[in-house]
């Protein structure tokens, strides 16, 4: 029997802000495909509910609470994960915050730092203590999730796309120098998902009515609809893609 390209099996896999929407769409996908996942969000509770569910479903799954935000946090994550799996193949930065909508004028200084913190430099103290994880198990595969508004800055959410501009510019960079190793980062920029975080954009009928009005495929897009782009990126169907950046946003950027 022939193993599909995509599978995951043997492979171990660390989500960030895995315990709802486009992470845990993520994690289960991955878990499906034979990867064990290692699920990691602030609460407690919430992680240790979502490895329960997994593994009742036959999954291999477990859990690490950790505030990316706090350096030392983001850190000891990664040196947890290898204590608890012998290693890690695979790594999705995708917990982020956005505590501020409006003019960028309006964003303070503590809420600047936290978006800072949380969505770039967290990620790159997690891909950077990941980074020689990977290298002993022959490369792996680094995934951040972006956001349209690094492409193009949304409107009312500037600090945040400033942010997501800059992770982009960080994957490349971690692409260039780490590629000889066979260590892959890409970033996946998705578009109006239907999430618990974006619940103030999608549940704005004007508002969504137009983000659609721009995209080619009008629908409403699902967190399931990003975990399968990430798929690919994690398995080896993706082998010879490091530094992209990957649209999963109906065309609305086109």
């Amino acid at each position: 029997m022939t193993t599909s390209p995509q599978s995951l099996a043997g492979k171990v896999a660390l989500v960030t802000g895995g315990t709802r929407g486009i992470g845990l769409a993520i994690a289960t996908q991955f878990a499906r495909a034979g990867a064990r996942v290692v699920v990691c969000s602030r609460k407690a509770d919430a992680v240790a509910a979502v490895v329960e569910a997994l593994r009742a479903d036959g999954l291999r799954a477990d859990g690490v609470p950790a505030n990316v935000g706090r350096m030392e946090e983001a850190r000891a994550l990664v040196d947890q994960v290898a204590s608890l799996c012998g290693g890690v193949d695979i790594v999705v930065n995708n917990a982020a915050v956005n505590p501020v909508f409006g003019p960028a004028l309006e964003t303070d200084e503590g809420a600047f730092d936290k978006i800072m913190a949380v969505n770039v430099k967290g990620p790159f103290e997690i891909a950077k203590r990941a980074y020689p994880l990977m290298v002993a198990r022959g490369g792996g595969s680094i995934i951040n999730i972006s956001s349209i508004g690094g492409v193009s800055p949304e409107p009312y959410l500037g600090i945040y796309s400033m942010s997501k501009a800059a992770l982009l510019s960080l994957t490349r960079v971690l692409a260039k120098e780490w590629g000889p190793q066979k260590v892959r980062v890409n970033a996946i920029c998705p578009g109006l998902i239907q999430t618990d975080f974006s619940s103030a954009l999608w549940k704005d009928e004007k508002l969504l009515k137009g983000v659609q009005r721009k995209q080619p495929l009008p629908q409403l897009a699902q967190p399931d609809d990003v975990a399968g782009m990430a798929l690919f990126l994690a398995s080896d169907a993706s082998s010879f893609c490091t530094g992209g950046t990957y649209m999963v946003d109906g065309g609305y950027t086109i």
